[in-house]
């Protein structure tokens, strides 16, 4: 196992450099290649009343007049050793790890990316465990009730939030629970869980149930498509005609080997979701992650693009990394193989 880990924490490192350069590359060397010169690139950081010669002084003191190798090889030695940079009127530091440095804001991306780190936390972590318990927990009882009035029910019900966006169901309801009834808190409200945990979780309860609505469709129709396969396997019967209960042969040995492909999807979707729940976030104006993205993107600010790109594949490769060491503990057999 130790071996394994080792391996696999040296192809994230590597995966994490491809992934580096290339969405360096698509954010630097595509618009050059698309005819873009560096006096382009530095025009967005300068002012609207900036003259050519101001804006080629912005290009060279920026780098963006430097081969794009060299480039790169400065932001990745930001990463590792921190960097330094010529804003006109000073020479501001990064510390490593430095994801980039907003000429825009005249502030380092990682900071910024920290202070909003929490709400998508709370935000992802909240409603993952919804979706993760509801949506299995319908999985199970529509497999259990196969072709009754609960299966088709529930199974209408998942198609319905598979389908539906999270824009529409999140806006319909802030227009329902909030704005018409009060009961939850409206759009833009968030408490720290450290100042406030009861303020905490009322702030963040719509946007919880909503975008659980969304993920624990999709779990409940694929927990019921693997428990229907496995309750029909040798050792399910194996497990019934040796007397166990019926409560131990659906957890311990039919659920528990269809947790494989649950476990597979759920560490990517929570990744997904810790790089920035953008649609979510910009619904109910939440200022985590993924709204800092959008604004970014608006604002035409490639390094905090490029900083929220970086943080969130980094997400995604060590979610991947933990769930492929849960699978040894879900399914004995892959310990075995």
């Amino acid at each position: 196992m130790l071996t394994y880990l080792i391996r696999r924490l040296v192809a994230a490192v590597v995966l994490l450099f491809i992934v580096s350069a290339a969405t360096f590359a698509i954010f630097f060397l595509v618009p050059r290649i698309g005819g873009a010169s560096a006096d382009d690139l530095a025009s967005r950081y300068v002012g609207k009343s900036a003259g050519p010669a101001q804006i080629h002084e912005a290009a060279v003191r920026l780098g963006f007049t430097d081969p794009i190798w060299l480039q790169y090889g400065r932001f990745a030695k930001g990463i590792v050793a921190g960097s330094e940079y010529n804003t006109g009127a000073s020479i501001e530091q990064c510390p490593a790890p430095c994801l980039g440095y907003s000429f825009l804001t005249q502030n380092p991306v990682l900071p910024d990316l920290i202070d909003r780190l929490p709400v998508t936390l709370s935000l992802a972590s909240g409603a993952a465990v919804l979706w993760l318990f509801g949506g299995v927990a319908t999985g199970v009882v529509s497999a259990l009730k196969r072709g009754s009035p609960l299966d088709r029910g529930a199974m209408g019900i998942a198609l319905a939030g598979v389908s539906l966006p999270i824009f529409f169901t999140g806006l319909l309801s802030l227009t329902i629970f909030s704005y018409g009834l009060g009961w939850t808190a409206g759009g833009g409200s968030y408490t720290p869980l450290t100042q406030n945990p009861a303020e905490w979780a009322y702030d963040l309860l719509l946007p919880w149930i909503t975008l659980s609505f969304l993920y624990a469709a999709a779990y409940a129709r694929l927990t019921r498509a693997g428990m229907l396969e496995t309750m029909n396997e040798d050792y399910i019967r194996t497990a019934r005609a040796k007397g166990l209960r019926e409560r131990d042969v659906v957890i311990k040995h039919g659920l528990r080997a269809a947790l494989t492909p649950i476990l597979t999807i759920f560490g990517l979707d929570l990744g997904l979701l810790l790089g920035g729940a953008i649609l979510t976030e910009t619904t109910f104006s939440l200022p985590g992650i993924g709204k800092y993205a959008v604004d970014a993107i608006n604002n035409n600010d490639l390094p905090k693009v490029l900083g929220v790109t970086l943080l969130g594949a980094s997400f995604i490769i060590v979610a991947n990394l933990v769930v492929d060491l849960l699978y040894a503990v879900v399914d004995p057999r892959v310990r075995v193989s």
